[in-house]
C-alpha cells in the first residue's frame, strides 16, 4: 500500500543531554503506516556567519581552534545570537568582536544544517568593510585571529573542505556574482 509523503505525528520528546546551549533530543514519531520510530536530534541556538569583504575586495576571515575537527580552521566570521538579539544585530556584533571591522550588511539565507538538527544557520554578506577597532573577543576562552585573503585564494580555500560553513560561503559568493 502506498501512503505518499506527509508529515509524521510526533508522539513524544525527551531531552537526553544539554550543556553549553547544545544538546541531544530523542523524538518519537508515528509513521504513516502506523509504526513508531525514534530519532536523536541535535539541538541548540541558531547561528550566524558572513562573507565580509573590504573595500578592496579582500575577504575577512578568522583563524580559530574548532573542537569538532580538533584543529585550527580558517572560517568566515560568525557565532551565536544572545537571547532575543536579532540575527542582523548579532552578525554586526560578531564581525566587530572577532575582526574589528564593520560594513554594509545584507541577509542572504537561512538554511537547515542537516536533517537531524532543530536549529538554523543564517548567512549574510557584509561589504565595504572598514577596520574601526581591534578585535574584542569576549572572555569565554575563544581565541581568534583575523586574516585577509583575496577572492581567488578564498575560492581555493573553500574547495579544501576545511571550514564549517562551506554552503554559506558558496551562497554568499553566488549572491554577489563572485563564484
Amino acid at each position: 500500500m502506498k501512503y505518499g509523503v506527509q508529515n509524521w505525528e510526533e508522539t513524544s520528546r525527551e531531552e537526553v543531554f544539554k550543556k553549553f546551549g547544545r544538546g541531544i533530543e530523542k523524538r518519537v514519531y508515528r509513521l504513516p503506516h502506523g509504526k513508531e520510530a525514534e530519532f536523536y536530534l541535535k539541538t541548540g541556538h541558531s547561528s550566524i556567519a558572513c562573507l565580509a569583504l573590504t573595500k578592496e575586495h579582500q575577504v575577512i576571515l578568522v583563524k580559530q581552534f574548532r573542537p569538532g575537527p580538533g584543529k585550527v580552521l580558517i572560517e568566515m566570521p560568525g557565532g551565536g545570537m544572545n537571547g532575543d538579539e536579532m540575527r542582523e544585530d548579532a552578525m554586526k556584533r560578531e564581525l566587530l568582536e572577532e575582526t574589528g571591522y564593520k560594513g554594509d550588511i545584507e541577509f542572504i539565507a537561512e538554511i537547515l544544517p542537516d536533517a537531524y538538527s532543530t536549529y538554523t544557520k543564517n548567512f549574510f554578506v557584509i561589504t565595504q568593510c572598514e577596520k574601526i577597532s581591534e578585535p574584542q573577543v569576549e572572555d569565554n576562552g575563544e581565541e581568534v585571529e583575523a586574516i585577509l585573503m583575496n577572492l581567488e585564494e578564498f575560492r581555493t580555500h573553500i574547495r579544501t573542505g576545511q571550514m564549517t560553513d562551506i554552503e554559506g560561503a558558496y551562497l554568499c559568493l553566488d549572491y554577489l556574482n563572485l563564484l
